[in-house]
């Protein structure tokens, strides 16, 4: 599952990008490959990394093979091919998934929007093939999914992969970690507290900035934060970038502005998903929308004299530097 639509550096002390070969005193720093990006970790030294390993490769496997459009036989791929109205078996966790996206998309406005993979498709990102629907041709129940209308196609790239940090980082508990700050592909969750007591920290890329410059360090506590952005995924088609964000209600890639958004969330799904839904309002509607719902959020626009920034529900309590 391809999914590189979010980009973090993650801070374990001050303003210091965190690295996995360069890890702050007092923890290790560990990570690999995983839908398609990467997964990275820091620990309390002396944790035993390969139970780590184990249980992120186990997570990974399973949300691939229920959610991956890239996978021909996952579970969502055998559900966007089936030539039928009627309801098709499913997995708890993608019908979960599923449900909670129908809930983002009718919270958003349609803004996010779980059957645009088509769409996507079109404008030269991702695999999904099929007929422009609606989410509300699409229904969920405990254990199985349904089309209203035979060319719907269900793309859960905008949500699974929060989904997938939170069932790891909910997880390390049983393996015996209490205190962790984890990465998977540019959205971070933190457990407990940094070994020598303080909070967690994670530094926002500048968007306009070298890869590395940071605009932000904020100390997340137990929210999730993740962002998204214009500027690390588009591609040339003649006359400059496309995004890979696409707005619903126009059928067109969205514009260069802002250039990020970066939320906080009680859960990295729903961080991940109002990333993307705030992205598509664009600056001014998205951060009114975020601040009418108190939704701690970092719009950032570029401008030919530089970058400006709005703050929203409270996100600058999270600041630190």
């Amino acid at each position: 599952m391809r999914m590189t639509r979010r980009n973090f550096l993650v801070s374990t002390a001050g303003a210091m990008a965190w690295r996995v070969r360069q890890a702050a005193a007092g923890t290790i720093g560990i990570g690999g490959p995983a839908f398609g990006s990467t997964w990275r970790a820091a620990l309390p030294d002396g944790t035993k990394s390969e139970v780590v390993r184990q249980l992120v490769a186990s997570v990974v496997a399973e949300i691939n093979l229920a959610m991956s459009p890239y996978l021909g036989q996952s579970e969502l791929s055998v559900f966007n091919c089936a030539d039928t109205l009627d309801w098709q078996g499913c997995s708890a966790p993608i019908a979960f998934v599923a449900e909670q996206a129908l809930a983002m998309s009718r919270f958003t406005g349609g803004t996010f929007d779980p059957t645009i993979g088509p769409l996507v498709n079109r404008f030269g990102f991702g695999p999904i093939h099929g007929e422009r629907a609606r989410p509300d041709d699409l229904s969920v129940s405990a254990n199985g999914l349904r089309k209203a209308t035979l060319g719907l196609t269900l793309d859960l790239c905008g949500i699974a992969k929060g989904y997938a940090l939170d069932r790891i980082v909910d997880a390390l508990p049983s393996v015996g970690v209490e205190t962790a700050l984890f990465e998977l592909g540019g959205e971070v969750r933190a457990l407990g507290r940094h070994p020598d007591g303080r909070s967690w920290q994670v530094g926002i890329e500048q968007p306009d900035a070298e890869p590395g410059a940071m605009a932000h360090i904020v100390a997340p506590g137990p929210m999730a934060l993740a962002t998204s952005g214009t500027s690390r995924q588009n591609i040339t088609l003649g006359y400059g970038g496309v995004s890979h964000l696409i707005d619903p209600r126009s059928g067109r890639p969205v514009d260069a502005v802002p250039a990020s958004v970066s939320v906080l969330a009680d859960t990295a799904m729903r961080a991940d998903g109002l990333a993307t839904a705030l992205m598509v309002m664009g600056m001014e509607r998205g951060a009114a929308f975020a601040e009418t719902h108190s939704i701690p959020a970092l719009f950032v626009r570029l401008d030919n004299d530089g970058s400006h920034q709005i703050m929203t529900g409270g996100f600058e309590a999270y600041v630190t530097a």
